[in-house]
């Protein structure tokens, strides 16, 4: 019985998928579907709905409509570009400067927003036409853009890290904030080398060096910017407020800084807020109908059922690590990353966590894991994001883009088999 159930969720699933039904429909669709093999139609419906609503009720959720309003608010707040003349003064002077600029830029604005979404289309609109002005291959720099957002994923505060905590069952969101910060700065590290080696083999020019005056004005022009996180960081960390409270704090603090900067007046609030409500109202939507599903495959069995399948595969925990790494990987070119936190994180967490993997350790990997599949077709919305801000199709930036995948992949796999990588910074503050 419990292998026509899989059947039926994986079947329906695709197939709604593959017919273009929207992802958070398909999701419910499968999951009561899974559903009615054991429940009759009006009581699975109604457990199904009463499922998705409970699922919401979270007060740690609450962090994610703040963290994107706060995202939009730095977005539109003329902080991007204090960021990237701060990233500018740091590395513009090294070969390909300006590619180096984009990705620090993109690691501190996506830190901060907690938005690749954001980053990509902030930074991107910026550095992708300057890094052509300067002489830089136009798909080169957009792939540069697409890949080094990701970081801002990883490097809290993060969305998809609260998301994980609620799928986890309770992971501290402090301790996988704190844990987020080696892995995405190895990331971006790591992309920083795949761009010296492009820009050393094409001979891109180097940025215009910048005096020490120069560079002490931009940095005192970021500090605001930059203080978000100390904010934020910090104050969860000394206990003042948790991460949802944390939230709100960067939104009020975001606010101010914006309409200090006067980029952001209070006649834009409302379309601002009314982006926010978009925006959050499609990531609830599909943080409750992954619920839902999720509830459904618990009680199906099927966590249960995939965990003795791997584990008669191979119990050894380098084997089983590579295939969880394998399947994300896959699934994460055609699924969304919050979707696939909440569905899969049941599924896999217990196996891992009975091989003596860290519940931390895993959430990080699984992040790092499926911000890949944000860059790739057909689902990749950073992919998307950055041709339509460089103005080029997909296939002219894809050639470029993989060996920033291969990069991304090498840090995906030292930060799954070296759990020090996201445990270290926890272990010194006591998670």
């Amino acid at each position: 019985m419990e292998y026509l159930e899989i059947w039926v969720l994986v079947i329906s699933f695709v197939t709604l998928l593959v017919l273009g039904v929207p992802i958070a429909y398909s999701i419910g669709i499968s999951g009561t579907l899974t559903l009615l093999i054991h429940i009759m139609p009006v009581p699975a419906f109604t457990t199904f709905s009463q499922r998705m609503a409970t699922g919401l009720d979270s007060f740690a959720l609450l962090a994610i409509p703040f963290f994107i309003l706060a995202g939009q608010l730095m977005n539109q707040g003329g902080i991007a570009m204090r960021l990237i003349e701060f990233a500018k003064a740091l590395v513009g002077r090294l070969p390909g400067g300006l590619a180096f600029v984009n990705i620090m830029a993109n690691m501190l604005f996506g830190a901060i927003s907690g938005s690749a979404a954001a980053s990509a289309s902030a930074i991107g609109s910026f550095m992708t036409p300057k890094m052509v002005e300067e002489g830089y291959d136009k798909p080169f720099a957009a792939a540069v853009n697409i890949t080094s957002a990701t970081t801002g994923l990883v490097i809290p505060p993060s969305n998809i890290l609260i998301v994980y905590s609620l799928a986890s069952g309770g992971v501290s969101i402090a301790a996988l904030f704190i844990a987020g910060y080696v892995p995405g700065i190895l990331t971006g590290l790591f992309l920083m080398g795949v761009a010296a080696a492009f820009s050393y083999k094409n001979n891109y020019p180097v940025g215009e060096k910048t005096g020490l005056k120069d560079g002490v004005i931009k940095f005192i022009h970021a500090v605001p910017s930059l203080l978000l996180l100390i904010i934020v960081i910090g104050g969860i960390l000394a206990g003042i407020f948790t991460a949802t409270e944390a939230s709100a704090v960067a939104v009020l603090y975001a606010l101010i800084l914006a309409l200090i900067y006067g980029e952001v007046k209070v006649k834009h609030l409302p379309r601002i807020l009314l982006q926010s409500v978009r925006v959050t109202s499609i990531v609830l939507l599909l943080v409750a109908a992954s619920i839902g599903m999720s509830w459904a495959m618990s009680f199906a069995n099927i966590p249960q059922n995939v965990s003795e399948g791997l584990l008669s595969i191979s119990t050894n925990k380098i084997i089983i690590l590579l295939m969880i790494n394998l399947i994300l990987l896959f699934v994460g070119v055609f699924m969304d990353m919050t979707p696939a936190v909440l569905i899969f994180t049941p599924i896999f967490l217990p196996v891992v966590v009975d091989l003596g993997v860290d519940p931390i350790h895993f959430g990080i990997m699984m992040v790092v894991n499926l911000t890949v599949g944000l860059c790739t077709p057909p689902v990749g919305s950073l992919l998307f994001i950055g041709c339509s801000v460089a103005d080029l199709s997909i296939m002219k930036v894809i050639r470029p883009l993989i060996p920033f995948f291969i990069a991304m992949v090498i840090a995906l796999m030292l930060i799954t088999y070296i759990p020090a990588l996201s445990l270290w910074l926890p272990g010194v503050f006591g998670y």
